[in-house]
């Protein structure tokens, strides 16, 4: 899929671009896999807000996508690829030979006509899906099972993939996108190939009333706010608020570790790569 630049004859669309979506076939998405999606505005069920600078948006429909791939040997046809308002990657709509439809991520290189099934004994081709203890090393994968049966839970925006980079007893070690390097058990599925809509990364939204489209709400800095708001805000002119950074309740944020210690460490072989 490609970028778009729009002439610049205002000032919004002078460095505003968007995608060409050049590889969605059908504009229109299946209705028997839509269901309503309920604005919450950063709110739990409490009605207090627990996410700030949460709100508006654009109406979305929610499309049910398939991320346990539990229809098991049932083959299946590649009917449209489409685009999904909630994620960043596209999905692919399947007509199974039994008539039952279903959405997957759209993995780099599939189109429509293909087959794709998932199943012990599928091939490595992009799309399918098979337990981890199945797949060559090298491979690159995505939608990655942490629990078997319970679905994908990591490697699922788009451009992303992880690479089986070795196998010992029933454990799988992969190679995730922000380098971490982490075991997961040989059973657990995933689904072959890299996540597509690979140019989603080079978007530039160009205006602030897009971010807003996309239902975030201005984003206010503490420096900016009265020492009554926030613990670095007051100051005569532009002061840098005179402290460590900290949120809004005093805690200090921008690399302080907030990470308890949690069962999951223990499948950690490498931290993810720094920054910088």
């Amino acid at each position: 899929m490609g970028i778009k630049k729009h002439k610049p004859t205002t000032s919004t669309l002078r460095y505003r671009t968007v995608l060409d979506f050049a590889e969605i076939t059908d504009k229109e998405p299946e209705k028997s896999l839509l269901e309503p999606k309920r604005k919450r505005g950063g709110r739990n069920n409490q009605g207090r807000i627990t996410a700030r600078y949460r709100g508006g948006g654009h109406k979305r429909m929610y499309r049910k996508v398939d991320f346990k791939r539990d229809k098991r040997n049932v083959p299946s046809k590649v009917f449209a690829i489409e685009y999904d308002p909630n994620r960043s990657a596209n999905l692919a709509l399947l007509h199974f030979a039994d008539g039952e439809k279903r959405y997957i991520l759209s993995p780099l290189g599939l189109s429509v006509g293909d087959q794709v099934i998932a199943g012990e004994g599928a091939d490595i081709k992009p799309g399918n899906a098979l337990p981890l203890e199945k797949i060559p090393l090298g491979t690159s994968v995505h939608n990655i099972e942490l629990q078997e049966g319970r679905g994908g839970q990591i490697v699922r925006a788009a451009g992303g993939y992880a690479q089986i980079m070795a196998k010992e007893g029933d454990y799988v070690h992969l190679r995730l996108p922000s380098g971490e390097v982490r075991v997961v058990r040989g059973k657990c599925y995933a689904s072959v190939g890299q996540v597509g809509n690979l140019d989603h990364e080079n978007i530039v939204w160009g205006k602030a009333g897009r971010t807003r489209w996309m239902g975030f709400l201005p984003h206010v800095r503490g420096v900016a706010m009265n020492p009554v708001d926030h613990p670095m805000g007051g100051g005569e002119g532009k002061s840098s608020g005179g402290r460590h950074p900290t949120t809004p309740w005093g805690k200090p944020t921008k690399g302080y570790k907030t990470r308890k210690k949690k069962p999951s460490d223990k499948y950690i072989i490498r931290r993810r790569a720094k920054k910088g």
